[in-house]
């Protein structure tokens, strides 16, 4: 298992972004949370096995149909514990 927090910008506010992500993440298994940034970015918090984790990476460069992503900042992380996939408060 490893842990990765993504910044994903571009227009990822306000097109379901997160809700898209959470169903995602959720359909891979993948555990962490979710929420809007106050610069119009949003940050994902990720915790899956390699293959799972590279898959919801390349989901998260293309998003859902009203997103325009333009760039995924990845960052790995110590490993974290998460029993599901939520949305959190804007940070």
């Amino acid at each position: 298992m490893l842990s990765k927090r993504f910044y994903v910008s571009g227009r990822v506010q306000g097109v379901s972004y997160r809700a898209s992500t959470q169903a995602e993440a959720q359909a891979l298994g993948v555990t962490g949370w979710a929420r809007n940034l106050h610069d119009g970015r949003v940050e994902v918090l990720a915790t899956a096995p390699d293959d799972k984790m590279a898959r919801l990476a390349e989901w998260l460069h293309r998003g859902p149909a009203r997103a325009q992503v333009k760039s995924v900042e990845a960052v790995d992380i110590p490993t974290q514990d998460f029993a599901e996939f939520s949305i959190y408060p804007d940070a």
